[in-house]
């Protein structure tokens, strides 16, 4: 009988992957990014085991929502008070904080406990071609089904 392995903290191997957002769709490149900081793509994936890699995502200010939604869709808030909630157009939001907003997507896609902080603390997300993480020698990751 074959019992699964589950993987432990030593043997985790930890790689830096780079994604270049420019013109390409917020929840592709969100979807692509919450994937590799869990570590499902991997095969040693253990659900309850941070297993995942680093993701640096460069040009997050080209980043395009395809379709209406920069018109349509709302960023919420709520205060917590009567008539706290703060309404910001994607629009907005996508010109003043694009970095901002596709961390928000991806956060919105990891796990909701302790698990999933520490997977978002491996995002690094910079609004330009510049990151300060050539030490690490990122592999470059190629998004497909994404208008270019």
């Amino acid at each position: 009988m074959n019992a699964t392995h589950i993987v432990k903290k030593s043997e985790i191997e930890r790689k830096w992957y780079i994604i270049d957002a420019q013109n390409k769709s917020l929840g592709r490149v969100a979807a692509e990014a919450a994937t590799l900081l869990r570590g499902k793509h991997k095969a040693t994936f253990t659900p309850n085991v941070d297993c995942g890699d680093y993701v640096i995502i460069l040009n997050s200010d080209k980043i395009v929502l395809t379709g209406k939604k920069e018109e349509q869709k709302y960023f919420k808030r709520y205060s917590g008070y009567q008539s706290g909630l703060k309404l910001i157009q994607y629009k907005k939001m996508m010109a003043e904080q694009s970095d901002v907003a596709l961390m928000r997507a991806i956060k919105g896609m990891l796990p909701k406990n302790s698990l999933g902080k520490k997977m978002f603390t491996k995002l690094k997300v910079y609004k330009g071609s510049e990151h300060p993480h050539q030490a690490q020698q990122p592999i470059e990751l190629k998004i497909k089904g994404v208008r270019a």
